[in-house]
């Protein structure tokens, strides 16, 4: 079966991670992003859900090792990126809070369960970088 992809977005800035707060009876924490659209690539489509979802600008690295389902329906890639240029002004659109997290307190947020995989990577990749 063909699931529709899902970018995770995981902005990286001075050793820490941005997290979002879904809201809602369903909701937790997670990487920013979005659904990938049809003939859009992941790295264009996370450029843009960041720019839809807290209206700033990011550039794309690498993808973190492996995908993750969400449902049936959906899969999830979750990207490295880091704020393109010195104006970080966020506007939460989608989100109840966000916040900078470092590796060590990864953990301490209630993450989707789509999420939770990538944060052992994650949490090395901010421990290598100290």
């Amino acid at each position: 079966m063909n699931r529709q992809v899902v970018v995770g977005v995981a902005i990286v800035n001075d050793g820490r991670v941005l997290a979002a707060l879904r809201p809602g009876a369903e909701g937790g924490w997670e990487f920013p992003g979005g659904k990938v659209e049809p003939g859009e690539s992941d790295q264009a489509a996370a450029v843009r859900e960041i720019e839809e979802e807290l209206g700033v600008r990011i550039t794309v690295g690498s993808a973190l090792d492996g995908e993750q389902p969400i449902g049936d329906k959906y899969v999830l890639r979750v990207y490295l990126a880091e704020l393109a240029g010195h104006d970080w002004s966020p506007t939460l659109r989608e989100h109840a809070e966000i916040r900078w997290v470092r590796a060590a307190d990864l953990r301490t947020l209630n993450w989707l369960p789509a999420d939770q995989p990538f944060l052992a990577t994650l949490r090395d990749r901010l421990v290598a970088a100290e």
